[in-house]
């Protein structure tokens, strides 16, 4: 089965209906209209692969359709009939950008000929705007790098997501990357406006409400004008919300009401002003348990987890870090027109088998380093000293054979209670859970 789609252009009925049936014996799915103006009509309406169309119509060319696709409809295939002996038509047609034409008469294996011509350049522009959407794509997240199976993986969730306006909560430690991966959602949509960033654990509780939302000149003391708030700023854009956990309480409704409403009312005045922005936040914590303990508003957090991207820890991708390492070389290098010396097997393995408590952030700052002074003891400078680090880890071992977790976790609620003699609050301490989410946990292993 032919799945090709032809719009055959023909002001002649006789010959419309011949190429018509050709075309149909051979399986293809054909359209057919007698003027430029159907024509256009029809392209509007079908999704079409491939148009034949004659020079001489009614009122308009095959030219003047010829135009029409090329500007609008650019990756088509387009055959233009000529009467025999009007070559000066056929080279204004090919200049015009035309994939071939077929002088009348012509004989049908000639079309068939020319059909398959037609459909072979529209395959390859196809293939031509796909391989420039993918490289476009792989510039956008030009400094997220990684092959490794989890990395694909954000890779693809950001891919998927980028072309719409959900609400997107990054999760990860700090310096895995969650603002690139921030910015490369925004640089791969489709939204022109600005890409705005804030910190929300950097700005002071008392100007947190005039950064967000904006105030008016005299609405608190020091406002001596008016002042643009970061949502505002990112109309048509994106506005990424870093370290969200940290936004007071008192923030946090009014967001939940700027996400659910998308307007904001600045500081000192009464008018709300609609913005089209998508929000993109980005936390190390673990939101959940904070709404669960009342450190951060439920409802907030449900609408901001919308799409949840994670970000892995370097120790989680190993495999990645050659990679990064000579991306980083190769970027500072750059930076500071520096020959980029050679990585010793040894030093490199150490690199390896350490477990980056600064993921990817610290280990661009230990390649920096080692690029200005050129000295590998830089690189592994405190890796001997630093191993993971846990505020009990002394007290025991993970077996070799691993463990049963909610077994373990049940085990630990149990030893808890019986050891402050079922004194909740006090097992809650004792384990360093908040109460709420000691209470979860009990109702979850049906511990009450």
């Amino acid at each position: 089965m032919n799945n090709t789609t032809i719009l055959v252009v023909e002001d002649d009925q006789q010959q419309r209906l011949l190429i018509e049936s050709i075309l149909q014996g051979e399986s293809y799915t054909v359209h057919s209209a007698a003027s430029v103006e159907d024509a256009i009509l029809l392209l509007k309406q079908h999704p079409i692969d491939v148009v034949f169309s004659d020079w001489k119509l009614e009122q308009l060319s095959g030219i003047d359709l010829l135009n029409y696709v090329r500007k609008n409809l650019p990756h088509l295939g387009f055959i233009i009939a000529t009467a025999y002996g009007t070559i000066a038509h056929a080279v204004e047609a090919m200049n015009a950008g035309a994939d071939d034409y077929l002088a009348k008469p012509f004989q049908r294996q000639e079309l068939l000929l020319t059909i398959e011509k037609a459909r072979n350049a529209y395959k390859l522009r196809q293939d031509n705007q796909s391989l420039s959407e993918a490289l476009i794509q792989q510039d956008n997240l030009v400094d997220l790098i990684g092959n490794a199976p989890c990395m694909q993986k954000v890779f693809e969730r950001i891919k998927r997501v980028s072309k719409t306006s959900a609400t997107i909560l990054i999760n990860g430690e700090s310096g895995t990357g969650k603002e690139l991966a921030a910015k490369a959602l925004h640089d791969s949509s489709a939204r022109n406006g600005k890409f705005i960033a804030i910190n929300c654990g950097a700005i002071p509780q008392a100007l947190a409400e005039a950064e967000l939302f904006g105030a008016l000149k005299g609405a608190y003391t020091g406002a001596d004008k008016d002042k643009i708030g970061k949502i505002t700023a990112a109309d048509g854009g994106t506005l990424f919300l870093d370290e969200i956990g940290e936004l007071p309480l008192d923030l946090q409704a009014k967001l939940l009401r700027f996400i659910q409403e998308g307007t904001v009312t600045p500081l000192g005045s009464h008018q709300e002003q609609q913005v089209d922005v998508r929000i993109v936040a980005a936390t190390h914590r673990d939101l959940a348990t904070m709404a669960l303990e009342g450190d951060f508003r439920e409802d907030l957090y449900y609408r901001l987890n919308v799409v949840p991207i994670k970000m892995p820890a370097l120790r989680e991708r190993t495999e990645d870090i050659p990679r990064l390492i000579e991306h980083f070389t190769q970027l500072y290098g750059s930076r500071y027109q520096s020959d980029t010396p050679a990585i010793d097997k040894s030093v490199l393995k150490q690199l390896l088998d350490y477990h980056w408590p600064g993921n990817v952030r610290e280990l661009g700052n230990r390649i920096e380093r080692f690029i200005l002074l050129g000295d590998s003891d830089e690189l592994i400078s405190g890796m001997e000293h630093s191993a993971p680090s846990s505020n009990n880890a002394h007290q025991f071992s993970l077996p070799s054979e691993g463990i049963n977790w909610e077994a373990f976790e049940k085990q630990c609620l149990n030893d808890a209670l019986a050891q402050c003699q079922g004194n909740k609050t006090k097992a809650a301490k004792f384990l360093q859970l908040g109460y709420k989410a000691f209470l979860y946990r009990l109702e979850k292993y049906q511990l009450n």
